[in-house]
């Protein structure tokens, strides 16, 4: 899933990616909404509360809501610059941002039941899961060659519009590249809202503990290219032997 990059990437390989890392962004921002009454995916969002209360004059509010416009940023600058230091074309690259936002949500899992509703401390873990989530977001935008977005459903509902329109014009002369972008753009709609029911559901029963579910995507994300090799090579030692 990570092992693939450039022309050696499949539509099969983005459409396993988008299934996980969407869940795992729609759990976060449900989990992280009930939790911290912050959408940690939402920076359009973010941007129009920002612009509210500078037209309003809540100063305190405009910094909390700046600082994590500038940590989701932050975040996506972070793994950009870390991925394409290392090199896009090598797949351990996108390793150290995937621990990194492993290390991030583990800290909200094992310090969030001590949140006490203060304003910094809604900085301090809101702001971690923004930083987490735009160093998700520009990971698998680099990963897919921006063809996976996992955050970005504004522009995938409006992608999805535009797309659904050219299949109505076009009749039954539907292009496979065509129902591929379909395909995709559906399945990452419906995992972020899936991820989103499940994080919603998981946090109701058992609080600040749902933000271990998270990581536990992640390692499968991160390990599930070498436990595919490993499957496939014990296969094919039976099968000789």
């Amino acid at each position: 899933m990570l092992r693939h990059t450039g022309e050696r990437r499949s539509f099969a390989h983005n459409l396993r990616l988008a299934i996980l890392l969407c869940l795992n962004a729609g759990f976060i921002n449900a989990a992280g909404f009930m939790g911290f009454a912050v959408l940690t995916t939402n920076v359009t969002g973010h941007a129009a509360l920002l612009a509210v209360n500078l037209s309003t004059g809540q100063w305190r509010s405009v910094r909390m809501v700046a600082l994590w416009l500038l940590l989701f940023l932050a975040g996506a600058f972070a793994s950009s610059l870390y991925i394409g230091k290392v090199g896009r074309d090598r797949s351990f690259a996108y390793t150290a941002p995937v621990v990194i936002i492993i290390i991030l949500i583990l800290l909200v899992a094992i310090f969030g039941p001590q949140y006490r509703h203060t304003l910094p401390e809604t900085e301090y873990f809101a702001g971690s899961l923004l930083f987490a989530m735009g160093m998700q977001n520009a990971l698998v935008s680099m990963i897919s060659g921006s063809v996976v977005r996992t955050t970005h459903l504004t522009g995938m509902f409006t992608d999805l519009g535009i797309d659904l329109s050219g299949a109505l014009l076009s009749g039954n002369k539907l292009s496979a590249v065509h129902k591929r972008r379909i395909l995709l753009r559906l399945t990452i709609i419906i995992f972020f809202l899936l991820g989103g029911l499940i994080g919603g559901l998981t946090f109701l029963n058992i609080r600040f503990k749902a933000f271990y579910v998270p990581p536990a995507l992640l390692l499968v994300v991160l390990f599930y290219d070498y436990f595919r090799i490993r499957v496939k090579q014990v296969i094919r030692h039976k099968i000789r032997s």
